[in-house]
């Protein structure tokens, strides 16, 4: 597998977070249980049936066996009712899951629903763990779908199992889960939230739009928004790169990032490394043309094909966008180390092959640009069901639903400019009212939901929590890297830099200009 291989650094991520999320310090625990983990009766979830209910209760520094997202056992754990329902839509010859982690002891008085990531409706262990060990009750289904990030070709063609993936198996969890926990705990929880991040992010939309009285806050990060066109709009590098039968290394493509990062660094005035706002960097690719850099030990020259290449994975196919300068292409424009061919992002690979061509074999690299055309018109005309492009917060809005997104801008695998585009519509949808109930945050130089050289925010769901239960809408979000912290700003604000040390946060106030 490629070193650069998005799947294996997200794995990488969640693996090496998951030990650390199980020993956060928990502050203020709440009540203690009034119905027995065992004997829980079905919860009432309308168009189902719920098939069994299963409890068991774990003792105080439970250690998590492996699972899909956690590879190595996790110790510690707060005590917790692990409930398991299993239910089915009649007619549509399902199976669906849902877990409910309900804190024995420590409760905070508040509900979570946790997302998914990819193809996977919910990622379980990499949102409960975190969730239990703050307090909330906590839960995540699998929608009916194997939970598998990459691979959907047992499920692409039933349109029952897509509808639940798609919107229906996020709002069963979220009844089936608050109902469970206010049998628990002989109470309803207090207030409702919705964490997630990716798919994650989308099904957070999907529930402001679809649900909207579901959840009282939602942080939606990282959101893939408009499925239906960034998805196959993340094949775009590797037609490009066929097309012109050249595919860069990583080393190669990378030279330009550098080039880029070069050129545009200062134009914030901070001299920090990163490209605060790609949109407006106008260096050239053509300008490397001819220059020999060091690839593995060889000197390579960058070719105006090489550069040709860049500039339309940059440029992006016109219907959408493309690639931001700055952002690694070893996540959608990832090649092999020798440069003989391109390795495509599976999840876009999969969906035009799953879902858009129905044959799990087809070879994508023979993909033409009219080809692809074809296909992004076809993924917009046949699913609308799974898209959560639509402006219309109005509902969610009026039930008093607070709403946070933040998105890095180095994202390698979900372009932001798709979601500043979203938030613009909702804006216009609902001018001068839509920083009542939402606020977005881009994270410059952040990687997909985490990673990259810029400071990543460290507790979104603080902020919406905050919001809802106390009125004080953020005004920035506190970031961190490594290296580096910063207070990012509410869109369309930015990180003005007022001198100083570029890797204090201290050093930057928010302004409409750099």
């Amino acid at each position: 597998m490629n070193k650069g291989d998005p799947m294996r650094r997200l794995a990488k991520l969640a693996t090496a977070l998951l030990p650390l999320l199980a020993l956060l310090v928990l502050a203020g625990p709440a009540s203690a249980t009034t119905t027995a983990c065992e004997g829980m009766s079905a919860p009432t979830v309308p168009g189902a049936r719920v098939q069994s209910v299963s409890g068991v209760a774990h003792p105080d520094g439970y250690t998590l066996p492996p699972g899909p997202f956690n590879p190595d056992p996790i110790p510690g754990l707060p005590a917790f009712c692990e409930l398991t329902v299993t239910l089915t839509h009649p007619g549509a010859n399902d199976t669906v899951t849902i877990v409910v982690w309900l804190p024995t002891n420590t409760w905070n008085g508040r509900f979570q629903g946790t997302g998914g990531g990819g193809y996977a409706a919910g990622l379980f262990a990499i949102g409960l763990v975190p969730a239990l060990t703050q307090g909330y009750a906590a839960a995540a289904t699998d929608a009916g779908v194997p939970i598998d990030i990459a691979d959907p070709g047992t499920w692409a063609n039933d349109p029952e199992l897509l509808t639940n993936f798609a919107y229906r198996s996020l709002h069963d969890m979220t009844v089936a889960g608050k109902e469970v926990t206010a049998r628990y705990y002989g109470h309803p929880a207090n207030y409702s939230y919705w964490n997630g991040c990716s798919t994650g992010g989308r099904q957070g939309l999907m529930e402001a739009q679809r649900y909207p009285t579901d959840y009282d806050g939602i942080v939606a990060a990282a959101p893939a928004v408009n499925w239906t066109k960034f998805i196959p709009a993340e094949q775009w590098p590797q037609v490009v790169m066929n097309e012109a039968n050249n595919h860069p290394t990583q080393c190669e493509l990378e030279a330009f990032n550098t080039a880029a990062i070069a050129a545009c660094d200062t134009l914030d005035k901070a001299a920090d490394g990163i490209i605060s706002s790609p949109a407006d960097c106008r260096f050239n690719p053509y300008q490397l043309v001819g220059k020999k850099i060091q690839c593995n030990g060889q000197e390579i020259t960058i070719t105006r094909s090489d550069a040709e290449v860049v500039a339309k994975i940059w440029a992006g196919p016109g219907v959408w966008s493309g690639m931001q300068k700055g952002t690694p292409f070893y996540g959608i424009a990832n090649t092999t180390e020798d440069g003989t061919e391109g390795i495509p992002f599976p999840i876009s690979d999969n969906w035009i092959k799953d879902f858009l061509l129905h044959d799990p074999t087809y070879d994508t690299s023979t993909i033409t640009y009219a080809d692809w055309y074809r296909l992004f018109a076809q993924s917009k005309r046949e699913y609308a069901n799974i898209d959560t492009s639509n402006p219309n917060l109005t509902a969610f809005r009026a039930a008093g639903g607070k709403l946070i997104t933040w998105h890095g801008e180095a994202d390698e695998l979900i372009f932001p400019a798709g979601t500043k585009d979203y938030y613009q519509r909702v804006d216009a949808a609902t001018p001068g009212h839509t920083e009542d109930f939402y606020r977005l945050f881009m994270a410059p130089g952040v990687g997909h939901c985490a990673g990259g050289t810029g400071p990543a925010p460290t507790d979104p769901l603080a902020a919406v929590v905050t919001w809802v239960e106390q009125g004080r809408a953020p005004e920035t979000l506190p970031a961190q890297s490594e290296t580096a912290t910063r207070n990012l700003c509410r869109y369309p604000l930015v990180s003005h830099y007022t001198g100083g040390d570029v890797n204090q946060a201290s050093n930057y106030r928010c302004a409409r200009t750099y």
